[in-house]
């Protein structure tokens, strides 16, 4: 994700564009109306170079809307490349003001959400291999998504590819992409002798962005209008998973900080596997009403082990439109492949039901239902809860007013599925699966990525889980009816992935721990290697499952693609939109 989407400032506008390029002078259509620019301070930092009209709009800007991140990406090329000066507390202010009045409503920004979260994923986004060529040869579409601009904006943009970097013309153009191939293959699309050809990779991609991504949409006017200072103040209760250790439950005091959308934090959060309690303290900051930024600091030591949960963390959260409910993730690490996975809900005077500590009931069996609750009654009548058809409580073992323990009886028949918990007026969904039987297994993250370290390079780690699955109503694996039933007790291993004649990467590119932890070796190069190779290489991470097994009677297994490659030599522009 080496290149920064904000459009170029004025004077790079004339630079040649491909084919489909071309500028707001060009355009036959009627222009979009810009969005004004009200902020002093940004009207003085951005106005010598981007022009104000007579409605107050700024060039470019005005038609322009994005993410904090997009915006101070944008302020930090600003200063690289057009010579802006500009201290760090007027840049704060800037990014507030332009993620707030030119940003994105909530219902935009969750669906690109994985960006500021640094979520490893594979994207489901993109609609077609032309598009695929014309973005993601060097950029998450993710990325581009992040941004809405008008139809003029995505043509400038385009420009200022083809202006500042020499390959974007060429994956603009099918002649160097193939329309959209991946490099050293054939064009995914053949056109028969004397069928006009369709249009170029930058051509669809201009469509694609300026249809789905339009500067003006009834989504950012209904926001625009309900948009009001965030009230985070007060207790919310906080569950979150961890890959490798498991369900947290706690809480997080949230008190005013120095401005009305500033926050200072403190949470508590405590194991439900191992009862080991974390506390973390921090400050936030919510941009445009339901974007939360923020930084905490755990009780690590000075050199934590990588994946130790008390590192310190970067917080990203998508707050509900009511302000009673956020998610999102707090992660840490130099490659931010370790953090929590993060749901809040505001405490009340009423009971409220947080989480669970059971993943899966089977069918046919009797078991204790742990669940995590805040505000409960000092009496608690097992026929005021209910858990869901076919599971029936026979009776409480213990109860507080934090959590309550049931054991239950789950029926033969029960149909596979999730279950609600409910009590009072708080339910809690998908609280838990019901399974008769474990169908596959599935090793997450399916496709990964790990880095060779040095004394000068950190080293990207990676962890592994075995999650079982029942097939569902259907009785198909893979498809929508699936349940989930959480993480599988299984043994690990390291296979080679045979990609190249006597490949050998098994036994150099690291280690796999009994946890699924996996720690990739030194940099090299190596002189136990055949040509003193570097460490690098590609494996199979394979999970066999200990009790479950197929219809054969063998045990499930299923295995996870990780790339292991070479440090991070350079780290580009890291947005930092908390501090």
């Amino acid at each position: 994700m080496a290149f920064l989407l904000l459009g170029a400032a004025p004077e790079v506008r004339a630079q040649r564009g491909g084919r489909g390029g071309g500028s707001a002078a060009a355009s036959d259509e009627k222009p979009d109306e810009g969005i004004p620019v009200t902020n002093p301070l940004v009207i003085s930092k951005c106005g010598t170079c981007h022009a104000k009209d007579a409605k107050g709009n700024l060039s470019r800007i005005s038609w322009e809307r994005t993410t904090p991140e997009g915006w101070e990406e944008a302020i930090k090329r600003m200063v690289r490349l057009n010579g802006l000066t500009i201290s760090p507390a007027d840049a704060r202010t800037v990014v507030k003001y332009l993620s707030t009045h030119h940003g994105l409503a909530p219902s935009e920004a969750k669906p690109v959400m994985y960006m500021p979260e640094h979520r490893l994923i594979d994207e489901t986004l993109i609609p077609n291999d032309a598009v695929r060529g014309a973005c993601t040869t060097c950029h998450a579409i993710g990325r581009a998504l992040s941004w809405r601009r008008s139809k003029d904006d995505w043509k400038l943009l385009q420009n200022m590819h083809v202006a500042l970097y020499a390959q974007a013309e060429t994956h603009f153009r099918s002649a160097g992409r193939g329309g959209g191939a991946p490099p050293g293959q054939p064009p995914t699309v053949t056109v028969a002798p004397g069928t006009p050809p369709g249009p170029e990779p930058g051509e669809a991609a201009l469509d694609f962005l300026s249809k789905s991504a339009p500067l003006h949409t009834p989504e950012w006017a209904e926001w625009r209008a309900r948009l009001r200072v965030p009230r985070m103040a007060g207790k919310w209760l906080v569950s979150a998973t961890v890959p490798g250790y498991g369900k947290y439950v706690g809480e997080m005091m949230i008190e005013p900080g120095p401005a009305e959308d500033e926050f200072k934090t403190s949470a508590t959060l405590k194991s439900v596997l191992t009862g080991t309690v974390l506390k973390r303290t921090g400050t936030g900051l919510v941009y445009a009403g339901y974007s939360w930024r923020g930084r905490s600091k755990g009780t690590a030591a000075k050199n934590p082990k990588p994946d130790d949960a008390n590192s310190d963390a970067r917080e990203t959260l998508w707050i509900s439109p009511d302000q009673q409910w956020a998610e999102g993730r707090w992660f840490w690490g130099s490659y931010q492949e370790f953090g929590f996975d993060v749901k809040l809900v505001r405490a009340a005077t009423e009971p409220t039901l947080v989480s669970v500590a059971n993943y899966a009931l089977k069918a046919g069996e009797v078991a204790q239902l742990k669940v995590y609750a805040d505000a409960l009654p000092a009496t608690l009548d097992p026929a005021d809860l209910d858990v869901g058809a076919g599971v029936k409580i026979k009776r409480l073992v213990s109860h507080t007013k934090t959590e309550f323990v049931a054991e239950v009886e789950v029926a033969k028949d029960a149909v596979p599925g999730k279950r609600d918990i409910a009590f009072g007026r708080s339910t809690l969904q998908g609280a838990f699966a019901v399974y008769d039987k474990v169908d596959y297994l599935k090793v997450t993250p399916e496709t990964s990525l790990a880095r060779l370290g040095s004394d000068v390079h950190p080293k990207g780690y990676q962890q592994f889980e075995a999650i079982g699955f029942n097939n569902g109503a259907d009785g198909k694996p893979h498809t929508a009816d699936d349940v989930e039933l959480g993480p599988i007790d299984v043994n690990w291993a390291v296979e080679e992935f045979m990609a190249v004649y006597g490949d050998d990467d098994k036994a150099f590119v690291g280690n796999l721990s009994e946890t699924a932890f996996f720690t990739p070796a030194s940099d090299g190069p190596n002189p136990e290697r055949k040509f003193s190779r570097n460490n690098y290489g590609d494996v199979w991470v394979v999970a066999t499952a200990k009790k479950e097994k197929d219809k054969d009677g063998k045990p499930l297994t299923n295995r996870s693609y990780l790339v292991v490659t070479v440090p991070t030599y350079i780290k580009w522009d890291q947005p930092e939109v908390s501090q």
